[in-house]
């Protein structure tokens, strides 16, 4: 699948191999479920732990697996639409973070460290803006394939565990017209401070993304193409590298806003796209919730984060390890000798 999805550029082949993914073991899942309910502890006393175990072994094909290769990739990318003063920082700030990024100094870079997992940073374009979107779609169809391309060759093959995120001044933006697009409602239901626009920061967002909505109404036929006419980037190589996970059988961590409202084209794209996915956190930008409900994903964190970058996600892999340390490592009954409940 990957040399045809290099070898194309029509995002329907694209949207071919998405259509006929995979799923999880049952067989597994079920072998797992049965050895949970053997471990020494009372029925569900490990709470959601229990759970993430279950669903993280059946994604693997191994009823007693254990996360040892995590992979954390960060998209880079730049928005046209933030020329309008939509956000706090200006473009070049995109650049400067990447920089930051390969020299360790970022957030991202210490969260890794702590949960053991590789860092992988990708930019794309970032001296080629994506159009502003207000005046038309952001992408052309040839720059949004490229882009799922960069996300789909991202993956590691050898990774247990996916965690994507993203860099890009402007993104809050895009995320809330592409999530407009998705689920409609007003503007002012998706919009929020990102990096920290004051109150007329908001109005402008929210009127920016208005005239976006009005100036592609009749392009927005398909959830991909919603994505094509508002995202950015690093929001379609997220898709691209969520898709990825999924043909390997890798469980993936969202992160925040941004990153949800990316995986959500694919659940409107076909349910049940996002089975493989976990949210690991619920951020502070007030429209992740709304678009978390509309996936019917609980995040497993609640730290009013809102920097992005993959940063929530990344709090999330020791989570997971731990759930999976406890369920392929504990002993049963039998192998304690412990009595059971009787």
């Amino acid at each position: 699948m990957t040399d045809e999805m290099n070898n194309s550029n029509d995002i329907n082949d694209f949207l071919k191999a998405i259509s006929t993914m995979t799923s999880l073991d049952e067989e597994i899942s079920k072998q797992a479920a049965d050895r949970n309910a053997m471990l020494t502890k009372p029925p569900g006393a490990l709470g959601r732990l229990e759970d993430i175990a279950i669903w993280y072994c059946g994604w693997r094909g191994d009823f007693k697996a254990l996360v040892k290769k995590p992979q954390v990739i960060v998209f880079a990318g730049n928005h046209g639409v933030a020329s309008l003063g939509v956000s706090a920082f200006p473009s070049e700030v995109t650049a400067q973070m990447v920089i930051n990024f390969e020299q360790e100094g970022a957030a991202i870079n210490q969260l890794c460290k702590v949960s053991g997992a590789t860092l992988n940073v990708h930019s794309l374009e970032l001296d080629k803006p994506t159009k502003d979107f207000s005046k038309g779609p952001a992408l052309s169809p040839d720059e949004f394939q490229k882009a799922i391309l960069v996300g789909w060759n991202s993956v590691d093959i050898e990774a247990d565990l996916l965690v994507v995120g993203e860099m890009g001044i402007g993104n809050t933006t895009s995320a809330a017209a592409v999530a407009c697009g998705l689920y409609g409602g007003d503007p002012e239901e998706w919009v929020g401070r990102g990096t920290g626009v004051d109150d007329a920061g908001l109005i402008l967002k929210s009127k920016v993304v208005r005239e976006g909505l009005k100036i592609n109404k009749s392009a927005l036929e398909t959830p991909m193409e919603v994505l094509r006419c508002f995202g950015g980037r690093e929001m379609v190589a997220m898709v691209g590298a969520i898709s990825r996970a999924r043909s390997l059988r890798i469980p993936v961590v969202l992160d925040g806003f941004i990153c949800t409202v990316s995986a959500a084209v694919l659940e409107n794209h076909k349910s049940g796209l996002l089975s493989h996915c976990l949210a690991g956190h619920l951020s502070s930008e007030g429209a992740h919730l709304k678009i978390l409900d509309e996936l019917k994903k609980k995040p497993l964190l609640d730290l009013s984060l809102r920097l992005g970058e993959a940063s929530g996600g990344a709090l999330a892999i020791n989570i997971i390890k731990a759930a999976l340390a406890c369920h392929s490592g504990m002993a049963t009954f039998e192998e304690a000798s412990v009595s059971e409940k009787s």
